[in-house]
């Protein structure tokens, strides 16, 4: 019996490739070979960009509030601790948002923690 070398299950596979490099330049979204090892590498930037996306997002939330900190006369890790001591939860990206969209709500709110604190 001969083998088999192309059948539909090969075409099937191959196309699924071919059609997730869709867009990628040269023979990398044409020759099935170059286009399922750059998918490959593709696919672990992109398992590792996930996480990097969260860190960034991170430190970005941290730089905003720690500017409106600035503004209001007290430091970023003395407002962390004050608002731990006095209780309030908040994460860093609902306090990043009021920093930047609600200055007057974020100013109250290191005053208040400011005087709970102590």
């Amino acid at each position: 019996m001969p083998r088999a070398k192309g059948g539909p299950k090969t075409r099937h596979r191959r196309k699924k490739i071919l059609k997730k490099a869709k867009g990628y330049v040269g023979g990398r979204s044409r020759l099935y070979r170059t286009a399922a090892e750059t998918l490959l590498r593709a696919g672990a930037f992109a398992y590792r960009d996930r996480k990097a996306k969260k860190r960034t997002a991170r430190r970005l939330w941290i730089t905003r509030i720690n500017a409106a900190c600035r503004e209001a006369g007290i430091t970023y890790s003395q407002l962390m601790v004050a608002l731990r001591r006095a209780g309030i939860l908040l994460d860093r990206k609902v306090l990043a948002e009021m920093a930047v969209r609600d200055p007057d709500g974020f100013r109250r709110l290191t005053e208040t923690a400011r005087t709970q604190a102590r």
